[in-house]
């Protein structure tokens, strides 16, 4: 008896190339906390679908694609713009950079920042670029939440 895949959540596929980026640097330490599935079910969810029933029946579609840990390599080649590139590059660094496993650790542990850096180097975006947005996401840190952020950038992105 072969598995089936889950049927495709109601997003377009752009929005689900970003949400399985997002993911994979989520999964890059090995691990993916129930809090982390918790809060990006949440905002995504907010952010895709317009009405709570929407809302909650898109939760349930992401779940089954949160859990899965494609290769970065399968899916940065789909990005299709700078503009996209740019966003995943933010996205993946506020995401490593949101917590940390232990109290003792970083914020980025090397498993993260390795997974970081194989996201740079797949993205191929200027190293002017590249710093620039880590200097973004480090200011906007401190004056918001990570996870306001982060829904705020996934909307402006997706209504752009």
């Amino acid at each position: 008896m072969s598995l089936q895949p889950p049927p495709p959540p109601s997003i377009s596929p752009r929005q689900m190339n970003v949400l399985r980026i997002v993911a994979s640097m989520a999964w890059s330490d090995g691990q993916l906390a129930q809090e982390e599935v918790d809060v990006m079910l949440t905002r995504f969810s907010e952010i895709f679908a317009k009405t709570p029933q929407q809302q909650q029946q898109l939760q349930q579609e992401l779940q089954d694609y949160l859990i899965q840990n494609i290769p970065l390599e399968d899916l940065v080649p789909k990005l299709e713009t700078d503009a996209e590139r740019q966003l995943v590059l933010k996205l993946g660094y506020e995401v490593i950079a949101s917590s940390a496993r232990t109290p003792e650790e970083p914020n980025i542990n090397p498993d993260e920042a390795e997974a970081y850096q194989k996201l740079v180097n797949l993205l191929a975006l200027p190293e002017e670029v590249v710093r620039d947005i880590e200097t973004q996401v480090k200011e906007n840190a401190v004056k918001e939440g990570i996870v306001e952020q982060l829904a705020t950038e996934l909307d402006a992105f997706l209504k752009g």
